[in-house]
């Protein structure tokens, strides 16, 4: 599943290429057909993500509300002055790369023909962008938008003031063992399992310790080094959390054996102390740790 850092590069994509123009609205699948007449002919005035949750606003206070789930993903296109990547969802291999660019077609003349189960179709005068298999798409008022993001932790991409001390109290007043409470979006927003697996080796916190058990200090750099990983995520479209001295020499750019600490990595030595990385599973769920470093 697309973790937090993508949902936020959707956001922005969205920002540059589409907010302030009349946006024709469609569902060439046609599962979407009422909810795109809601929007059909409305500006869109803002793109916001928190957490895993896009949310793009138009002119009449509707909202249309996207998770992309396990199978989601835009795509995108246009003339030269749409800029960004053509792809960015799921499926993903490791390190979530994205393709692009989206735009630079001298001779634009409109979108193509639909390719797939295309549930919606946003299209401006300079571009298109086209959803697929995503878990959730709505049409919302701004007070279903609001609901929903109550029942969200804060989100470290955001970033607001106060919620590095929300998050610390959500964690700490849990019994549940914090590889869970990581992934928990009424926790903490946006980190999957990929942030969840890394942020927690390079702090040096056993998976399986009760949140009520993480002291403060350590709860606030969890929360930091998210918000540290999560934001180069968003530079970069992709996870790296490793330093360049782990990478391969000479190598153009990380290579996605090289991109991670423990994350798909079981079976082969922990890059601190040399153990075997274990999988296991905990809520159903994998988890990747090093037995060595208990982390």
């Amino acid at each position: 599943m697309p973790e937090g850092h993508s949902i936020h590069r959707l956001a922005r994509q969205f920002q540059d290429v589409f907010v302030g123009r009349r946006l024709h609205v469609s569902s060439p699948q046609g599962r979407f057909t009422e909810g795109a007449a809601l929007l059909d002919g409305h500006v869109l005035v803002e793109a916001l993500a928190h957490g895993k949750q896009l949310f793009l606003a138009f002119d009449h206070g509707l909202y249309l509300h996207v998770h992309l789930g396990l199978y989601g993903a835009w795509s995108f296109g246009g003339d030269s002055s749409f800029t960004g990547a053509s792809s960015i969802g799921a499926p993903r291999r490791i390190g979530e790369r994205e393709s692009g660019p989206a735009g630079g077609d001298a001779e634009y003349s409109g979108p193509p023909e639909p390719v797939g189960a295309v549930r919606v179709r946003l299209v401006s005068d300079h571009g298109w962008a086209d959803l697929r298999g995503a878990t959730t798409c709505a049409v919302v008022t701004s007070d279903e938008a609001a609901k929903v993001l109550d029942r969200l932790g804060p989100d470290p991409l955001r970033n607001l003031p106060g919620d590095r001390d929300e998050f610390i109290r959500r964690l700490r007043k849990r019994k549940t063992a914090v590889a869970l409470l990581m992934m928990d979006q009424s926790v903490l927003a946006g980190v999957g399992n990929i942030y969840r697996a890394e942020v927690l080796f390079r702090q040096a916190v056993d998976p399986w310790t009760p949140g009520a058990a993480v002291d403060v200090e350590t709860a606030g750099r969890l929360w930091d080094d998210a918000v540290s990983t999560m934001s180069d995520g968003v530079s970069d479209g992709r996870i790296v959390t490793t330093p360049p001295a782990l990478w391969t020499e000479g190598a153009p750019m990380v290579s996605d054996a090289d991109a991670h600490f423990v994350y798909k990595r079981h079976g082969l030595p922990c890059r601190a102390c040399g153990t075997i990385v274990g999988m296991a599973e905990i809520g159903a769920r994998k988890l990747y740790w090093c037995p060595g470093c208990q982390v």
